[in-house]
C-alpha cells in the first residue's frame, strides 16, 4: 500500500506543525508514538503497522523511533527548534548541494542558508543532491568544499539516515556544477 500522503502528513507534524493534531514534541523533537497514533488516527486510517511501514519504506529515511519504540522523531528538516543531540563530526572533502534554477541567484551572492530550516542540508553524492534540486524545478548542483570549511573551523554533523548538515555555507567554499 502507498502511504506518500500520510508520510508527507507525517513529516509536517514531526518536523514543522505538531500542534496541528495537538501534539507536542519534546526538546529533542521526539514525539509519544501512542499519542501520535491516537491523534492521526482521529482524521484517518491510521494504527502502528502503518505507521511502522512508513518508517521502513520512507525512500529517504525521514524517520526514527527511539530504542524501545515508545517514541519517533524526523531526522532533520525542521523548522521548529529541537536538538537532535547530534556530534560535530568530519566531513568529507566535497558535499554537494542541489537546488531548482530559480534560488541561484541568491545562493551565488549569499551562498546556502537555511531558510526556515535549523541546518543547510548537504548529499554525500552528485546523483542524491540532482534528485533534491529536481523537487523544485530544473536543477542546479553546487559542490561544497565541506574538508575547507571544516578546517576553517565550521560544524558539520550527520543526521540519523546520512545527511549532512551545516548551519551556513559560505560563497567562496561553492562551486556551481
Amino acid at each position: 500500500m502507498n502511504y506518500k500522503k500520510t508520510s508527507k502528513f507525517l513529516s509536517m507534524l514531526l518536523r514543522h506543525r505538531p500542534e496541528v493534531i495537538g501534539i507536542t514534541l519534546d526538546k529533542h523533537g521526539w514525539a509519544d508514538v501512542d499519542e501520535l497514533i491516537e491523534k492521526i488516527g482521529e482524521k484517518q486510517e491510521f494504527g502502528r503497522e502503518i505507521l511502522e511501514e512508513i518508517v521502513r519504506t520512507d525512500e529517504k529515511q525521514r524517520y526514527s523511533f527511539n530504542e524501545d519504540g515508545t517514541k519517533i522523531r524526523a531526522n532533520q528538516g525542521h523548522s521548529i527548534t529541537v536538538d537532535l543531540e547530534l556530534k560535530a563530526k568530519e566531513p568529507p572533502e566535497m558535499l554537494w548541494h542541489g537546488t531548482a534554477e530559480k534560488y541561484v541567484d541568491s545562493i551565488d551572492r549569499m551562498g546556502l542558508r537555511p531558510g526556515n530550516r535549523m541546518y543547510v542540508h548537504l548529499s554525500l553524492d552528485e546523483q542524491t543532491a540532482e534528485k533534491v534540486g529536481r523537487r523544485h524545478g530544473r536543477p542546479v548542483l553546487y559542490q561544497v568544499k565541506s574538508g575547507e570549511m571544516y578546517r576553517k573551523g565550521f560544524r558539520f554533523y550527520q543526521s540519523a539516515n546520512g545527511i549532512w548538515l551545516t548551519l551556513m555555507v559560505p560563497v567562496e567554499y561553492l562551486k556551481k556544477v
